[in-house]
C-alpha cells in the first residue's frame, strides 16, 4: 500500500540523490533557495492581473486575480504555484474573472501544521469565493488542485457552477490498492523503465526525512518530474523552474507540500461518503487520463472526458491552447 511511510521509497530516493549527477551537482547548495522572479514581476507580465491576499479559516491565502465576468478559480498542483496557469489566464480572463490561487501550504500562502485534507482546502476556497462577493464559482484544478476541485464540488454543490479536473481524480479506495512495485497500468498508459509507479506518493508520506534531504535543493526532485512526466520538458522553462524550486525550497514549504499527500488516508474516508457530483464535470487527461476518466465515471453524472494528445502530466503548460479551448467551450 502506498499510503503509509515506506522505507523502501525513502531509501531509494536517497540513493537516487546520492548517486546521480543531480545530487552531486546540487550538494553544495543545501540551504540556499534558488533565485526566482518575484511574484510582483510575474504578475506584471500578465496585463490586467494583480496580486491579492485574503484571510480565511484563520490563515492568509495568496491569489492573483484579473479579467471580468463570472468567476473561475484555478487550483494548482504539486510541485507548482498559481503561476502554473499563466499561459491560459489571459485568454480565460477575456470572458471570466480569473482567480489563480496558492492553496494552503503553497507559494505565498500560509503553511500551518494542519488542515491539508482536501475538504479543508475546499473550505478555504469556498471562504475565498464568499469573501470576493460571489455565491457560486466554476473551479478548475490540476493534480492536487484537481482533488481540491472535486472536494469543493462535493462539499459545496450549491456554490459550484462547473468543474474541470486535469489528469488526477480525488483519492478513493482504489488508490489504496496501488502497488509500489512496477505494474503495467498503474498510472494511466505511460509506463516505462523511468516511470513505472508513483514512488513519490510513498516518499511524501514520510514526515521529516524529505525536508532533511531536499531543503534548499527541491529542484532535484522537481527536475526528475519535469523530465519524466512531460512529453516536452522545455514547455516548463528556466524561469518557471526557478519559480517552482524557490517556492518549495524551505523546510516549511516541503513539509506543507508533503502534507497534501499525508492527508490521503482521510481523503479516502471522506470520498466514501460523498454523493455523486450532479453539476457538469470536464476531465482533461494526459498520462492520467484512464485513471481520471474511469474514476469520474463512477462519481459524476454529467461527465465529458478528453485525452490531450502530445501532453504529459502538466497539461496547461504543455498544451495551453488546446487546454484553453476545452475549458472556455465547456464553461460557456
Amino acid at each position: 500500500m502506498i499510503l503509509r511511510p515506506l522505507t523502501f521509497a525513502t531509501a531509494a530516493f536517497a540513493v537516487f540523490i546520492a548517486t546521480t549527477d543531480l545530487g552531486v551537482a546540487q550538494s553544495a547548495d543545501v540551504g540556499t533557495p534558488p533565485q526566482a522572479t518575484s511574484d510582483a514581476e510575474l504578475v506584471a507580465s500578465l496585463p490586467g492581473f494583480r496580486n491579492a491576499d485574503v484571510t480565511v479559516n484563520g490563515i492568509t491565502l495568496h491569489y492573483v486575480i484579473g479579467g471580468q465576468g463570472s468567476p473561475v478559480v484555478l487550483l494548482p498542483g504539486w510541485p507548482e504555484t498559481w503561476w502554473s496557469w499563466h499561459k491560459i489566464m489571459p485568454g480565460l480572463a477575456k470572458s471570466h474573472t480569473v482567480i489563480s490561487l496558492d492553496i494552503r501550504g503553497m507559494g505565498q500562502s500560509d503553511k500551518p501544521t494542519e488542515g491539508y485534507e482536501k475538504k479543508v482546502l475546499a473550505s478555504d476556497v469556498h471562504e475565498l469565493v464568499k469573501a470576493l462577493g460571489y455565491k457560486k464559482a466554476d473551479v478548475v484544478g490540476h493534480d492536487i488542485g484537481s482533488m481540491v476541485a472535486f472536494a469543493y464540488a462535493a462539499n459545496f454543490p450549491d456554490a459550484t457552477g462547473k468543474v474541470v479536473m486535469l489528469d488526477v481524480p480525488h483519492p478513493d479506495a482504489e488508490l489504496a490498492k496501488w502497488p509500489l512495485l512496477p505494474t503495467v497500468g498503474t498510472f494511466g498508459d505511460r509506463i516505462d523503465e523511468n516511470h513505472a509507479y508513483p514512488w513519490w506518493f510513498a516518499f511524501h508520506q514520510v514526515k521529516g526525512l524529505p525536508e532533511d534531504i531536499l531543503e534548499g535543493r527541491q529542484e532535484i526532485e522537481q527536475k526528475w518530474f519535469f523530465r519524466y512526466l512531460m512529453k516536452d520538458e522545455s514547455k516548463i522553462d528556466a524561469r518557471d523552474r526557478a519559480v517552482y524550486a524557490a517556492a518549495y525550497a524551505s523546510r516549511d514549504a516541503i513539509r506543507a507540500g508533503n502534507a497534501w499527500y499525508q492527508a490521503f488516508p482521510q481523503d479516502i474516508l471522506d470520498d466514501g461518503i460523498y454523493a455523486k457530483l450532479e453539476m457538469p464535470v470536464l476531465a482533461l487527461g494526459g498520462p492520467g487520463y484512464v485513471w481520471l476518466k474511469t474514476t469520474l465515471e463512477r462519481k459524476a453524472t454529467d461527465l465529458k472526458a478528453f485525452k490531450i494528445a502530445d501532453s504529459g502530466h502538466f497539461i496547461a503548460e504543455e498544451q495551453p491552447e488546446e487546454t484553453l479551448k476545452y475549458i472556455t467551450d465547456f464553461l460557456k
